[in-house]
C-alpha cells in the first residue's frame, strides 16, 4: 500500500480513468459522478478530502434572503471549509439555478479549498472563472440558488451524481469527470492505480513501437515478464497483470 507521505504526489499524477477501472476491479461500479465535468478546459487535476454540502428542493417559507444570512447557510458551511478539501455539493442534479456565484467562490479560493463538484450548475460564469477555482459542474445558469434550491446541511453522506459521497471520502477530478475513493480504501488504491499507470504507460509504448493488442492490453504472461525486465519490479513482485476489462489511459 502507498504510504501517506506518497499519497498526494501520486493522486497528482493518476487519471481518473485509472481509479475508476481500479476500483471496479474492487468491486466499486458506482464511483463516478454523473454530470459534473470541467467548467474550464484545461483546468487541470484535482483531489482533496470530500467536504459535502447539500440542498434540498426550495420551499417558499425557508428559501428566503433572510436564510442566506443564518448559521446553517451555505456562507458558514464555506467559512468552516479547511484547505485543500474538495468542496462536493449536491444539488440533485438541478441545472437551472446556481448554487454558487463568483463571490463564494472567490472566497473558497482564498480560503485554499482545491475545487468545487457539483451535479447543479453555477452562475456568474465571468466571474467565477475569474477566481481561480477549479470547478466541475453542469453548466450555468443566471437564477440564483433560492429560485430552486434551499441549503440544510454541511458534512453529511450525500449523494452527487447518483454517487454516494462521504466527509472525508477522496475527491479526485480531471478532465473526464470526477471519482470518488472510499477513505478506507485510499492507500491501497493509490498503490494499485500508480502501478497500473506505470504498466500502461509501457503499453502505450510498445503500441507506439507498433506492438500488436492480442497479449499486450491485456498483457498476457509473456508481455508481463517483458514490462517487469524492462522496469526492474519483477525481483519486487510488483507487477501484476490486470484483469481482463476495461483500462484507465495512461500517458505516455
Amino acid at each position: 500500500m502507498a504510504s501517506p507521505s506518497e499519497i498526494p504526489d501520486a493522486l497528482a499524477s493518476i487519471s481518473t480513468a485509472t481509479l475508476s477501472t481500479v476500483l471496479l476491479k474492487k468491486g466499486l461500479r458506482n464511483v463516478t459522478m454523473r454530470g459534473p465535468r470541467p467548467l474550464k478546459a484545461q483546468q487541470g487535476r484535482r483531489w482533496g478530502r470530500a467536504f459535502t454540502l447539500r440542498f434540498v428542493p426550495a420551499r417558499e417559507d425557508l428559501a428566503t434572503l433572510e436564510s442566506l444570512a443564518s448559521a446553517a447557510s451555505s456562507r458558514a458551511a464555506i467559512e468552516a471549509m479547511p484547505a485543500q478539501a474538495m468542496a462536493v455539493v449536491d444539488a440533485m442534479g438541478i441545472t437551472d439555478a446556481g448554487i454558487f456565484g463568483d463571490i463564494l467562490c472567490a472566497r473558497m479560493h482564498a480560503r485554499g479549498v482545491a475545487g468545487l463538484v457539483t451535479d447543479g450548475v453555477v452562475r456568474d460564469l465571468a466571474g467565477v472563472l475569474a477566481t481561480g477555482l477549479a470547478v466541475w459542474c453542469q453548466g450555468t445558469a443566471a437564477p440564483p440558488s433560492l429560485a430552486r434550491l434551499f441549503f440544510v446541511a454541511w458534512q453529511q453522506p450525500i449523494a452527487c451524481g447518483g454517487v454516494a459521497v462521504f466527509p472525508d471520502d477522496v475527491v479526485v477530478a480531471d478532465s473526464d469527470g470526477a471519482v470518488v475513493i472510499p477513505a478506507a480504501l485510499l492507500a491501497e488504491v493509490v498503490a494499485t492505480a500508480s502501478e497500473q499507470e506505470r504498466l500502461e504507460a509501457w503499453i502505450l509504448r510498445e503500441v507506439e513501437q507498433g506492438a500488436a493488442l492480442p497479449g499486450l492490453y491485456p498483457p498476457n504472461a509473456a508481455s508481463m515478464a517483458r514490462y517487469a525486465a524492462s522496469t526492474g519490479r519483477a525481483a519486487a513482485g510488483e507487477a501484476r497483470p490486470p484483469a481482463a476489462g476495461p483500462g484507465g489511459k495512461a500517458k505516455p
